[in-house]
């Protein structure tokens, strides 16, 4: 499970209001730069500058991309996509 106080620095940070609910994706230091977030979900995760890492690039702006958020925190095969309950 992915751990706020562990997130890469460079993660963007914001947060997003769909479906009734506050959203605000990371990804943690568990990342194994497997790619799965960025295939699944490439408007809202990339890798890093230092290329070791994929990170949140942009909060979802739609249910399409909240969709795809949420898939990719689900198929994450190390869970380091976490989100902050809202």
């Amino acid at each position: 499970m992915a751990d706020r106080r562990d997130q890469w620095d460079d993660n963007v940070g914001g947060e997003s209001w769909l479906e009734g609910r506050r959203w605000s994706f990371y990804t943690d230091r568990q990342c194994i730069f497997c790619s799965v977030c960025t295939d699944v979900a490439p408007d809202n995760f990339r890798r890093s500058v230092a290329e070791d890492h994929d990170v949140v690039v942009r909060q979802p702006s739609d249910p399409d991309e909240l969709a795809r958020c949420l898939q990719a925190e689900a198929w994450c095969p190390v869970e380091a996509i976490g989100h902050d309950p809202g």
